[in-house]
This record gives C-alpha cells, sequence and structure tokens, in this order.
C-alpha cells in the first residue's frame, strides 16, 4: 500500500469524485464502512453472567462476572456473596476459557482493512490516472482482494466457533463446574447473561466482509486493463 501511494504522490493528485458513483470505488465504501461495524460489534460489547448464591449467613445473594472484549474469560471472576465468604466456603470463582486470540484475529483484520480502504480510496479518487495506467496497481490491488476475502472467510469462521464457547463458558451450564456451589449448606442457581445479539451480528458483517472483497476481485477485474487483456489473448489465434 505504501508503495502505491508513494507512487501515486509523485504522479499528481486530480481528485475526482464522480468515482465514488464507479462500482469499484463504491464498493471500497461499502468495505469501509461493514469494517467499522465489525470493530464496534465485537471489540464494543460488555456483558455479564449472574448467579444466585444461598450458603452460610447468606440467602439469596446476587453474584455477578463482568466480561468483555477480548473475552479473556479465566480472568474474570465473580463478586462474593459477602465479606466473609460464607464463612470461608466461598473461594475465588472464574469463568472458563480464553477466547482472545479469535476475538482479536478477527477485530485486528477488520482495523486494518479499515486502514488499506482510506488508502485505496484517496488512489481512486486522487490518482486514478496513474491506477488505471499502469497494470501493476490493479494487479497488486486484486491480489490483496483475493488475500483479505480468505482472511474475512477464516477469521469469520474461528470467530463464530469462539462465540459458541463463549455462550457455553458464561451460560447455566458453568454452575456444576463451580466448586464453591458444591460446599455443604451452599446453593447456586443460574440467574441471567446479558444477550450476545451484538456479538452474532458481528459474524453476519464478518461473512458480509468476505462477500464484499470476494465480489471486488472481479470489480477489479472487468474495471481494468486486465480484462482487456486478457480478452485480447484469448482472442488471438
Amino acid at each position: 500500500v505504501l508503495v502505491m501511494l508513494g507512487f501515486a504522490v509523485m504522479a499528481g493528485l486530480r481528485v475526482n469524485f464522480s468515482m465514488l458513483l464507479e462500482p469499484l470505488c463504491f464498493a471500497k465504501v461499502l468495505e469501509w464502512i461493514f469494517a467499522i461495524f465489525a470493530v464496534a460489534t465485537c471489540g464494543g460489547f460488555q456483558g455479564e453472567t449472574t448467579l444466585l448464591v444461598s450458603c452460610k449467613g447468606v440467602v439469596n445473594k446476587t453474584v455477578t462476572a463482568s466480561f468483555a472484549y477480548p473475552f479473556r474469560l479465566n480472568t474474570v471472576e465473580f463478586s462474593a456473596p459477602d465479606p466473609k465468604g460464607c464463612a470461608g466456603t466461598w473461594t475465588d470463582v472464574h469463568l472458563v476459557g480464553n477466547f482472545s486470540s479469535s476475538a482479536q484475529f478477527f477485530v485486528t483484520l477488520a482495523a486494518l482493512v479499515f486502514l488499506y480502504c482510506i488508502a485505496a480510496l484517496v488512489i481512486y479518487i486522487g490518482y486514478n490516472h496513474v491506477y488505471e495506467q499502469n497494470n501493476k496497481f490493479p494487479l497488486t490491488d486484486m491480489i490483496i482482494s483475493v488475500l483479505t476475502a480468505f482472511l474475512w472467510l477464516v477469521s469469520t469462521f474461528v470467530w463464530a466457533k469462539a462465540l459458541v464457547g463463549i455462550k457455553m463458558s458464561t451460560g447455566a451450564s458453568i454452575i456444576p463446574g463451580i466448586e464453591s456451589c458444591k460446599a455443604p449448606g451452599t446453593t447456586c442457581s443460574f440467574v441471567s447473561v446479558t444477550r450476545m445479539g451484538m456479538l452474532n451480528v458481528s459474524v453476519v458483517f464478518g461473512l458480509i466482509n468476505m462477500l464484499l472483497w470476494g465480489g471486488n476481485v472481479w470489480l477489479i477485474y472487468k474495471d481494468t486493463k486486465l480484462h482487456n487483456k486478457w480478452n485480447r489473448l484469448s482472442e488471438s489465434p
């Protein structure tokens, strides 16, 4: 990207905002917008899991564990039912699982795509004459689009799998694994967990981004000299 920008700057700026109406440029605007949505829906999530605990000296006390991006759940601790820790029967209780690598992969890709879209829009709008005259720019753009579409596919699949794990690690199934809830005279019941509709939407945005970048490959091929060059080669004897 830096090489492309460097050559373009030397060629001179020719701003043409009408390029925003062209399919190639308009697609890049959509990719820029949906990259923002992917970051916001995954990276901006905050939730909590709530249990109801009864133990020695405590009746129906609500305890919570708050979690958020990047979802290192194994570092999230439930609040104690009381200062005395149920007369010593309540020990530190953490959620299970570390899903940070999957979440950060997804968000980091979206952030890099956001930056690349800005650089590409600068070239499309300000240096389109350079872009069209040099086959290296469209070819580089197409290779990056193929790679980005593939990375969106991988990151979305990995993140969707991690999201399933997050739901399991914060839902009602966590109670059998809490040792403090097995202490004599102690009972724990699941109350609620924050709805994860926003995280479900982030997976959808990941799939949309994959489709956008996949379609972008065809737009680059069709709207540049690469398409014409291939047609000339196929028509030659």
